[in-house]
């Protein structure tokens, strides 16, 4: 399903543990590396700040974030692929951004891979800058690893 209902509404849910189906099988459809079901119950378990965005029953995307002293980070962020360029990464951004600045954080930070330009010109134009990279961050197949963008966004 690519396009909703004019009247359907999106909202964000709390992701819980006996939500993950939808959530698991979006992010193995989207990575060619996908988080486990174990990695999200054990971020669900460990209190970070996860929400799906839902509109008439269908899962639009989802995000999962830490909360740290003064700071979040945000570890996934997910928007299915029939529903990108919409406004709905922008729109689960803002919503972070929110919560953050309502838990007292002062800078959100995120890990981007170096080939997901698509991914670092939406933040940057959202206002993150690349503060720096980290080498071999992610897993690439084949036994090779891709490095990552580090970006942060003061609050």
């Amino acid at each position: 399903m690519s396009a909703l209902p004019n009247t359907a509404e999106a909202s964000l849910e709390p992701m819980s543990e006996d939500r993950l189906g939808p959530v698991v099988a979006l992010e193995q459809r989207v990575y060619a590396h996908p988080w486990t079901q174990g990695n999200f119950v054990d971020s669900l378990r460990a209190g970070y700040h996860a929400r799906m965005l839902v509109a008439a029953s269908e899962l639009l995307g989802y995000y999962v974030a830490m909360k740290g002293v003064d700071e979040v980070h945000l570890l996934n962020i997910t928007v299915a692929p029939e529903h990108q360029r919409q406004g709905w990464g922008r729109l689960m951004l803002d919503a972070l951004a929110l919560w953050a600045r309502a838990e007292g954080s002062q800078w959100l930070w995120l890990e981007v891979r170096t080939s997901n330009v698509h991914a670092q010109r939406t933040y940057e134009r959202y206002g993150y800058r690349r503060v720096g990279e980290r080498r071999n961050y992610y897993p690439a197949g084949a036994g090779k690893r891709e490095n990552a963008v580090v970006m942060s966004l003061k609050l």
